[in-house]
């Protein structure tokens, strides 16, 4: 969320969730082009016959890591380098230092977005990261460079230097256990889960179980490099019941259906390492209360969304920020190096991450470990398959749609007022996949519609999509080639026409930029928006009450058609407001709960466009501005709202302004 400094339950659920990305050719791994894409296939073999480690589960490992990606010798934002993500965080902290407080929080924000109620000043004030002492699973490439031989620098750059020094270290793991090297893939379960270098046994057995859940699935992949690897499907690789039992003791966790998170039980599925670290609840000095609000949803109010953060911190740092009782809060952080989870809010209650008070009572807050704008910023697959786990058991458990309308990134949560526009955050931001994440979650985006449809789902090729951003580094410095699921929106079908304006961003009509957290001109994958016209290869959406092109040719679309209500303004209106919240009208707060001014954004919504409508929804106002929870309200009114994707975040217009157009 740059909510931080600046900045289900059976082997067959494991299963299920890989599906999707599986691939029915088996085989070992196929040389791609010659040169280097070969070289990496090369290096598995060489590497497993060298160190007797099996070859299956050296590319498991590998897949869980990084999808057998180098990106270039660029860490992870957890500091891990290359296809074994062998971590190396002083050296990733000393470059990647230069981010903290590039594009966050800025001082006085108020993550509770609650404006008739700020927080209080200790609440906002900004807490540097802190490296501190480095913990041993973020420097595993010191270790593989002893054992190995191979010096720090290669085993970053070089991915083949890498697959050695990452076979050394199971096979050093399994050498500690007392087991001997060779053998079959399943006598390496407790090498792996020690690969993990998680420090909570049932994490490494998390995570043990998720590499060997892909070598008895399979999977085939074309790397960054053009290397194509294919792991054969080997359904015999099924630890002994002993040998998983070895690896710990299992935690106490909850299926979900309690619905408690509370007595140290955390809300999560059964597929996932997870434990359960509070956010205090208790009153400040000087008055005010932190880190977040009691409730009782959902029977008090729905839980409509799940917002994805970055937390641009440290996973060490993250929680200890969130046990600060004046800091704010989230429901689960992520940690990246193994997808292990911790609970921090129950889910009834509602915590202080997403800047906007209606979003956050109906939302669910998901912070991970990451650098937005790091030069290469990647997310482990481990940490993507662990949240994409715990997205389908909330989503289920709250009936909440697989959709982006529903599951948002923080940059897609709107500004409550014109004057908290600008502040708004911009994580996961544009290196995050979620066409990868929704394939995890099981709603891969498809086609709904021809090649004409009057509405669009945007979906480019993320890994061979890579705009042009800036200020990763430093200010209008190119960042390093990435792919990227934004696509970037001009004012006529051209590359060289102006970016669209976004004038809540900038209210004295300056231009959108290229910088990489300027969401002013973007649209991101998975996003549906009515189109407004074609013209060739060029297609133009109705994005922030005006045409928004993007390139999107038909042998490589950009776009693929998608059924969707639209909304437009009902006659006789030229325009329409838009609003950043949808709070009920005044007549239906009660005596003692103060009327929240409605204030519209800075957009209109005018005759003749279009924009595709979400959830049609009540009214809804959580007055919650006491520490004791039982002189919290909440107050619903009459009037109703459509939520739309009307720019890169979504608004609300009152159903009673617009007509439906299917």
């Amino acid at each position: 969320m740059r909510s931080l400094p600046r900045r289900a339950g059976t082997g067959a659920a494991v299963v299920a969730l890989l599906l999707p990305l599986l691939a029915a050719e088996p085989g070992v791994a196929d040389a791609g082009p010659p040169g280097r894409s070969d070289s990496l296939v090369r290096a598995f073999s060489a590497a497993s016959a060298e160190y007797r480690v099996p070859r299956s589960v050296l590319l498991g490992v590998a897949y869980l890591q990084s999808r057998w990606d180098g990106h270039g010798g660029a860490p992870s934002v957890s500091g891990g380098y290359g296809p074994m993500h062998l971590t190396d965080a002083r050296t990733a902290l000393a470059r990647s230092a230069r981010h903290h407080g590039a594009a966050g929080h800025g001082p006085g924000e108020d993550r509770r977005g609650d404006d008739r109620r700020p927080l209080p000043a200790a609440a906002r004030a900004e807490r540097a990261p802190v490296a501190g002492r480095v913990p041993a699973r973020l420097r595993t490439l010191e270790r593989a460079a002893r054992l190995s031989g191979i010096g720090a620098e290669r085993l970053r750059a070089d991915p083949a230097a890498n697959v050695r020094g990452g076979a050394a270290l199971l096979a050093d793991a399994q050498r500690r256990l007392g087991r001997p090297a060779g053998g079959s893939p399943a006598a390496w379960y407790g090498a792996v889960a020690l690969y993990s270098g998680a420090g909570e046994r049932t994490a490494a057995r998390a995570y043990a179980d998720e590499v060997f859940s892909v070598i008895r699935s399979g999977m085939a992949r074309t790397t960054d490099s053009g290397a194509r690897i294919t792991l054969a499907a080997d359904p015999s690789a099924v630890p002994p019941r002993g040998e998983r039992a070895g690896a710990g003791p299992r935690a106490r966790r909850a299926d979900g259906d309690d619905g408690s998170g509370t007595a140290g039980v955390p809300e999560c599925p059964r597929t996932v390492s997870c434990e359960w670290l509070p956010a205090p609840y208790q009153e400040l000095p000087g008055g005010g209360y932190g880190n977040h609000d009691k409730a009782d949803r959902p029977a008090s109010q729905r839980v409509r969304y799940i917002v994805v953060h970055d937390t641009e911190a440290t996973w060490e740092t993250t929680l200890r920020l969130v046990r600060n009782p004046a800091y704010v809060s989230w429901q689960y952080s992520l940690r990246a190096s193994d997808g292990h989870i911790a609970q921090h809010v129950p889910l009834k209650d509602v915590a202080w991450h997403a800047g906007n008070w209606f979003v956050n009572a109906h939302a669910i807050g998901l912070e991970h470990e990451g650098f937005l704008a790091d030069p290469d910023a990647w997310y482990t697959e481990a940490m993507y398959r662990s949240s994409a786990r715990l997205v389908r058991h909330l989503a289920h458990r709250y009936d909440v749609p697989l959709d982006r309308q529903h599951i948002l990134g923080h940059d897609n949560v709107p500004g409550t007022t014109p004057a908290t526009i600008r502040g708004m955050h911009t994580d996961p931001g544009p290196y995050w996949d979620w066409a990868h994440y929704f394939e995890l979650l099981g709603r891969p985006f498809e086609a709904t519609a021809g090649p004409r449809a009057r509405a669009v789902t945007i979906r480019p090729e993320y890994p061979v999509h890579q705009p042009v951003y800036t200020g990763c580094v430093k200010p209008g410095e190119v960042c390093a080639p990435h792919g990227s699921g934004a696509v970037r929106l001009h004012t006529a079908p051209s590359d060289g026409a102006p970016l669209v304006r976004d004038i809540g961003l900038r209210p004295d009509g300056g231009e959108s930029t290229t910088q990489v957290n300027d969401t002013g001109a973007r649209a991101s994958t998975g996003q549906r928006y009515a189109v407004a016209e074609r013209r060739g290869d060029w297609t133009a959406v109705w994005y922030l009450g005006q045409k928004a092109w993007f390139h999107n040719p038909a042998d490589r679309p950009t776009a693929v058609g998608s059924r969707a209500l639209l909304l437009t303004p009902r006659p006789g209106l030229a325009e329409v407001p838009v609003y950043g919240r949808a709070y009920p009208e005044p007549a239906a707060y009660p005596e003692g709960v103060p009327v929240q001014p409605l204030a519209p954004l800075p957009y209109t919504l005018a005759a003749g466009q279009r924009y595709v409508a979400g959830d049609l929804l009540p009214g809804e106002y959580l007055f919650a501005k006491t520490f004791d929870p039982s002189g919290h309200r909440v107050v619903r009114g009459e009037e109703l709202y459509y939520q739309v994707q009307f720019g890169h975040r979504v608004a609300f217009v009152k159903a009673s302004d617009v007509r439906p157009v299917r």
